[in-house]
């Protein structure tokens, strides 16, 4: 495959810094958006370009999503999420997912009024214990996951946001993420948005770094039409 244009939303942390490096390793045209771009100085070199910015700003946005060809970008892959804040003892940002795709839709809508062409390929990091087709986990982790209400319903609606923008798109419901890297197989569950699942694969944890290996391997570099416009579990 050619070299793909990527933009990058959340890429400072955890899947979506996983996924950016395995796109730059690549060989991929990567561009990123963040708040800190010091935050990757460690992966600066001629395929990747940072800007300074805030994924809920239009303008930001679009000048991210813009290829240096004047063309949309390729892939979009999104991995934006709420933190928890112990001065407010809940999430920061509870509707972060959900205004960051109302932001990132809006911006390609902008660009392509202004004449700008491209359809990119958006991908969007959700979670597990979202389905409205039933349970896509282990029944032990059902308590766990009761206690994330307001970031999981944030998450549904990014889903619904995106899955009715007409843009081609996979949202990527990882199982509860942890740290390192491993060389275990990553098992993948495919449920279609308005039809149910194809397929199911339940499991209790994937590592940040092997979810993002996993997109930059399936959904950038050899990307399998079995996973366009469906919402796609990967968990070990």
């Amino acid at each position: 495959m050619s070299p793909r244009q990527i933009a990058f939303l959340g890429a400072s942390t955890g899947v979506g810094l996983s996924a950016l490096k395995n796109c730059l390793e690549a060989g991929h045209q990567c561009v990123a958006l963040c708040r800190e771009p010091k935050k990757l100085d460690h992966l600066k070199g001629p395929n990747l370009r940072i800007i300074k910015g805030n994924a809920h700003n239009v303008e930001n946005v679009s000048q991210l999503i813009l290829a240096p060809n004047g063309t949309l970008v390729d892939e979009i892959i999104t991995t934006i999420g709420a933190k928890f804040s112990t001065s407010k003892m809940g999430m920061d940002q509870p509707d972060v997912c959900e205004k960051g795709m109302d932001v990132l839709i809006e911006a390609i809508a902008s660009l392509r009024k202004q004449g700008t062409t491209g359809a990119p390929h958006i991908t969007a990091c959700s979670s597990t214990g979202v389905s409205k087709f039933g349970r896509d986990l282990p029944l032990l982790m059902v308590p766990l996951y009761m206690s994330l209400k307001v970031p999981h319903a944030d998450k549904v609606k990014m889903e619904d946001k995106l899955a009715a923008s007409g843009e081609k798109f996979t949202v990527i419901r990882a199982s509860l993420l942890t740290n390192g890297d491993s060389d275990r197989v990553v098992r993948v569950g495919i449920e279609d948005p308005k039809k149910g699942f194809e397929s199911k694969a339940i499991g209790y944890t994937i590592s940040r770094e092997d979810a993002g290996k996993w997109v930059a391997r399936n959904l950038v570099q050899d990307m399998d039409a079995a996973y366009l416009n469906k919402n796609v579990v990967i968990t070990y």
